[in-house]
């Protein structure tokens, strides 16, 4: 819950953390960038405290790359193409949660990002004021990190876990409820 609190408050101050943009190359699930750490009341992290997702032997998701999934589908899909897939109009996302640093990641959906010049011209609006986007940006990241390592295939996740009590609270709190 307070790494929630901590992303939402760097979120809402529009913090800009500078770091470096991992190569595009192949990813394994052993990646440290992928590689679930440890888990906090339902949320996995990587060993440097970055959402990630997680799926069980059964093949369930954990509830945020779930949540992730339909917010994703709510707000981004329209632009980005379903299941992060990309289209005409812009690109993949999945490929972004894999080749884009987090707060990178967390700076665009807040902030927004113009790219215009003689051979590109493209505008990603900002969703600092969006709460279906903001409370849920950690778990539309955990989506996309799965569906860019094809550990989700296309479509509605099949099997869930359940959503945990912290989650539900930091939901609600988020939300104003």
């Amino acid at each position: 819950m307070i790494r929630q609190g901590f992303s939402l408050v760097a979120v809402t101050a529009g913090l800009m953390v500078a770091s470096g943009v991992w190569a595009e190359t192949a990813h394994s699930m052993d990646d440290p960038n992928i590689a679930v750490s440890y888990e906090e009341d339902g949320r996995y992290y990587t060993e440097d405290d970055i959402p990630t997702f997680n799926i069980s032997e059964d093949g369930a998701v954990d509830w945020l790359t779930f949540s992730g999934f339909r917010r994703y589908h709510s707000e981004c899909h329209v632009c980005h193409g379903p299941d992060g897939e990309g289209s005409t109009y812009a690109p993949a996302l999945k490929k972004s949660a894999l080749t884009m640093d987090y707060y990178d990641f967390v700076d665009v959906a807040t902030n927004g990002r113009q790219k215009i010049g003689a051979a590109e011209n493209s505008v990603m609006p900002a969703f600092g004021t969006n709460l279906n986007v903001m409370c849920y940006l950690d778990d539309i990241y955990v989506y996309l990190k799965a569906r860019g390592m094809e550990a989700v295939p296309r479509g509605r996740p099949a099997k869930k876990a359940a959503k945990s009590d912290a989650i539900r609270e930091s939901e609600n709190a988020c939300m104003g409820m």
